[in-house]
């Protein structure tokens, strides 16, 4: 994950990453002092450069987080529900309805990770009624992933005080135009997808280019970052502030499922 963050250039506090995989992968750059969490999150190192001639710099730190069920949401309703045949569909079912009607999935099937950090929840569909249909129940697994990426990025701006600038993406689940537009609204933030989505073995070979000399300095190896498609928010606060109300209605639903018995 360090190396997916330094491939999106995310080199100066408050610029974060987040890879849309199987699960989530988050993690934001807060400086050169290390931040210990209390919100359920990791403080780690970012990266520490050595100069061509051999001398090390001070390392930059990050807070990471990471969400168990994400694009596998998706599989799941594909191969155990049998509801889609492809991920493929996913955008147009979740475009075909203007909201998801106050119904919400929340995807803790082996329990919740950062930040919540709770094994003893399961996954819940919650609000559901007769006029719901597929689109819907497709729509609230993918708004899910945004959901939980907002939880584990309030989560370190709690921790460190540092604003999100914007939210750089990677991974597969990139190419859903939805999903994209979604995580911006409800983070109220840009979501910015990079032209290179390879990101880890770039952050690899800029790290690599620095060390030997290819480069000069990380103003030369930011320049190369490129912006594919940028997402800005357009999801009115009073609209983003019910469904974020929801969704944490949801969750709390979803805890204290399973007793130290069982």
């Amino acid at each position: 994950q360090q190396a997916a963050l330094f491939g999106q250039s995310c080199f100066q506090p408050g610029e974060a990453k987040c890879t849309y995989g199987t699960g989530l992968f988050l993690m934001m750059n807060t400086g050169d002092k290390p931040i210990p969490s209390t919100t359920g999150l990791l403080t780690t190192v970012a990266y520490q450069l050595t100069n061509p001639s051999g001398v090390q710099q001070p390392p930059i730190y990050a807070l990471e987080g990471s969400v168990a069920f994400s694009g596998s949401t998706i599989g799941w309703l594909r191969d155990r529900v049998e509801l889609i045949d492809s991920a493929s569909e996913t955008e147009a079912l979740a475009l075909s309805i203007p909201s998801n009607d106050n119904m919400y999935l929340v995807p803790a099937f082996s329990g919740l990770f950062a930040p919540h950090w709770r094994p003893d929840a399961r996954g819940c569909m919650v609000g559901l009624t007769a006029s719901h249909t597929k689109a819907h129940i497709v729509r609230a697994a993918l708004e899910s992933s945004a959901y939980q990426a907002r939880e584990v990025f309030d989560a370190m701006v709690l921790d460190s005080n540092i604003q999100l600038k914007e939210m750089r993406v990677d991974g597969g689940a990139t190419a859903n135009k939805f999903l994209m537009q979604f995580q911006s609204d409800v983070l109220n933030t840009p979501v910015v997808r990079p032209e290179y989505l390879e990101t880890t073995g770039l952050g690899a070979a800029f790290a690599a280019g620095l060390a030997v000399g290819i480069w000069t300095d990380m103003e030369e190896v930011r320049s190369m970052w490129r912006a594919d498609k940028i997402w800005p928010p357009t999801m009115p606060a009073a609209e983003r502030d019910r469904c974020w109300k929801g969704w944490n209605k949801a969750v709390k639903r979803s805890l204290n499922w399973l007793s130290d018995e069982e």
